[in-house]
């Protein structure tokens, strides 16, 4: 059946930026559509009994939220194989893209947290996905501080197609800032090198990186403070994104349970940027440790929090720290703990150490709702119930969704 043209109606969207129709009662996952529209679509995987992948290649009967991409590169009026990643979302409506991932956040919590959103803090209709500062504007474009290009046979940039490993070469980057897009070398050949990454810091010039470089040390401006971190390190992407979870990650924080003295945390730290913020909101007495499994990352850490005589940094994975304390019978009872896991989550150990720690709240970071959700249903088997919940557009154009919870012992 791969390569078979099939006509459906599309009628809802799925986790991962992908929409769901049926055909003779199978579930087809379909790239490209948008929920309500009928199109004709190519299959592109039909090895699973229970469901089919297939690309949106015709239109029949567009959504309203339809636009023309944002971004040629990924056009339906391309190939499906030639089509390139990284803006799943570019053809839908910038706030209907939005109302979409906030039907990607309910439908998770309530399959996978068994919450419906009547029960949500504020109840039906509260959450909302919201934009960052200047987003609107700019229709969604000119976010991106990093670009990691991956290099093709011929030397050429660009980002891989969906779900493949072929390179598509590029002449632009619509969600990069000017800076990173004046920066990128579209032009020059990297033959030999698999992949090239552009920055462009907020303090000091934009930067190319070649495949494995030795590390060099950049600065980023949150408000009023600059933190250091290696070039090739974690930082959030969109320009706007570390000040808006620095308000976020303070916000949440119910002030009522902090104690600024307890063993409060800040895990899968990285730089310290939200053990700062939860320093910044709370004052000089505010005890905090970050935890983090890069070493690098944790001795930039040290520096970002050195003014703090409470803060600290440390070195160590989560999920074996967690446990040594478990072990040694500690408790962080009164403390407030700010969870930062990756895309995965937390997962079933880190949870159940956390939770039986007994901190008096937990703060979650969260870059996938699928991942919080099961977090969320582990904290509440072990007391914990969510008492408040933000989303946050940190990625426009592309199905990705940020949220910041609270969990309440």
């Amino acid at each position: 059946m791969v390569g078979r043209e099939v006509e459906l109606t599309v009628d809802r969207v799925a986790h991962g930026g992908i929409t769901v129709g049926r055909l003779d009662g199978r579930v087809v996952f379909v790239s490209d559509a948008i929920p309500g529209e009928r199109v004709v679509a190519r299959v592109s995987d039909d090895r699973k009994k229970s469901f089919w992948r297939a690309d949106a290649v015709r239109v029949l009967e567009p959504s309203e939220h339809r636009r023309e991409h944002v971004w040629s590169a990924a056009s339906i009026d391309r190939e499906p194989r030639q089509r390139a990643g990284g803006a799943e979302f570019g053809h839908i409506a910038l706030a209907h893209q939005r109302e979409l991932k906030r039907q990607v956040v309910l439908e998770s919590l309530q399959r996978f947290a068994h919450l419906d959103e009547s029960a949500l803090p504020g109840g039906a209709g509260a959450l909302a996905v919201e934009a960052l500062p200047g987003d609107d504007a700019a229709n969604g474009l000119g976010w991106r501080t990093r670009v990691r290009w991956h290099v093709d046979t011929e030397g050429r940039l660009g980002p891989m197609a969906s779900r493949s490993h072929t390179v598509i070469p590029v002449t632009d980057a619509p969600l990069a800032t000017s800076a990173v897009h004046a920066a990128t070398p579209f032009a020059e050949r990297f033959t030999g090198a698999q992949a090239v990454e552009v920055l462009a810091p907020s303090v000091g010039e934009p930067r190319l990186v070649v495949d494995e470089q030795a590390p060099s040390v950049i600065r980023e401006r949150v408000g009023e403070r600059v933190f250091q971190l290696d070039d090739i390190g974690f930082w959030q992407v969109h320009h706007a994104a570390a000040g808006a979870l620095t308000a976020a990650v303070q916000n949440a924080i119910d002030e009522s349970l902090f104690d600024p003295r307890a063993d409060n945390l800040d895990l899968y730290g990285g730089v310290g940027l939200l053990a700062a913020a939860v320093a910044d909101r709370f004052g000089d007495t505010t005890r905090i440790t970050s935890v983090e499994s890069d070493a690098r990352a944790t001795d930039h850490a040290s520096e970002n929090l050195a003014e703090w005589l409470g803060a600290g940094a440390e070195t160590g994975r989560v999920d074996r720290w967690l446990r040594d304390r478990v072990g040694a019978n500690a408790s962080l009872r009164g403390a407030t703990v700010v969870l930062d896991p990756p895309r995965s989550g937390a997962g079933v150990e880190v949870m159940a150490s956390l939770t039986s720690l007994s901190p008096a709240q937990i703060v979650y970071v969260a870059c996938d709702p699928v991942a919080l959700a099961r977090d969320v249903a582990l904290a509440a088997e072990a007391g914990y119930s969510l008492q408040s919940l933000r989303a946050f557009d940190l990625f426009p154009h592309t199905h990705h969704v940020e949220a910041v919870a609270t969990l309440v012992r």
